[in-house]
């Protein structure tokens, strides 16, 4: 169990996001050593008692920004090199700690924002399986590229996955509440760049409509010859493939 990128990340979506631009290591330091054993990413019971809250209820900001914040947090898990592992409750956004003398609270499942991030998660896990990238490469560099790793002052991150046919998805993920429009990222190839996953879909109990693709621009970005313009959905994040 990679309990040190547990602990980071954890530490890190309970800061209000004012000032995780002071904590940015703790999104990017576990890759300093994520390829040094075949670990498995957990979140287990020992973080949801004894008075550490619920995986909702550590979220801060709105009722709306928890939600976002928590599927932020399961994109973030889902996309780090790594095995998953999600302990049961979280899948559904139980807002109170678990208690092993109590099932758990099911009929929060008739209230839609918790059936919305059900879906959202059963969704990301189908999609997960899907993509080879995610997965195949998950304990060797091969499998992991920074694209941008340096933005503290707006809390994002952007990295590659690969497979092992050295066909990628790009994945974005923004910590703050500020939606950031025109992003640039800088990307490999010409052409057409379409989202394969996104956190804010109506869906899942966002606010988009229908997801987007970005046309490529012919300008140097990021060490690399073109970019894209992305939209990033505030404490959201979204899933990029090249369109051939």
């Amino acid at each position: 169990w990679n309990m040190g990128w547990m602990n980071d990340i954890l530490e890190y979506t309970e800061l209000d996001p004012i000032f995780r631009k002071d904590h940015h290591h703790h999104l990017t330091f576990s890759i300093t050593y994520a390829f040094s054993e075949n670990y498995v990413l957990p979140f287990s019971h020992d973080e949801v008692v004894h008075g550490k809250k619920s995986l909702l209820n550590k979220m801060p900001g709105t009722y709306e920004e928890k939600f976002a914040g928590l599927r932020l947090l399961f994109l973030y898990q889902y996309s780090h090199p790594g095995k998953k592992l999600l302990f049961m409750g979280g899948e559904f956004g139980q807002f109170i700690e678990w208690n092993e003398w109590q099932e758990l609270d099911w009929f929060l499942l008739d209230y839609t924002k918790h059936a919305q991030i059900q879906t959202y998660v059963k969704e990301l896990n189908q999609f997960y399986t899907k993509e080879p990238a995610l997965y195949e490469q998950d304990h060797c560099y091969d499998g992991f590229q920074w694209v941008e790793h340096e933005n503290q002052e707006e809390s994002i991150i952007v990295f590659e996955r690969l497979d092992k046919q050295g066909e990628s998805v790009i994945v974005a993920l923004n910590f703050t509440p500020v939606a950031r429009k025109n992003y640039p990222i800088g990307v490999k190839r010409e052409g057409s760049y379409r989202t394969v996953f996104h956190t804010d879909k109506q869906r899942y109990g966002g606010s988009l409509k229908r997801v987007k693709t970005f046309k490529s621009i012919p300008k140097q970005h990021h060490g690399k010859p073109f970019l894209v313009e992305i939209e990033l959905p505030p404490l959201g994040g979204l899933i990029l493939q090249y369109k051939k």
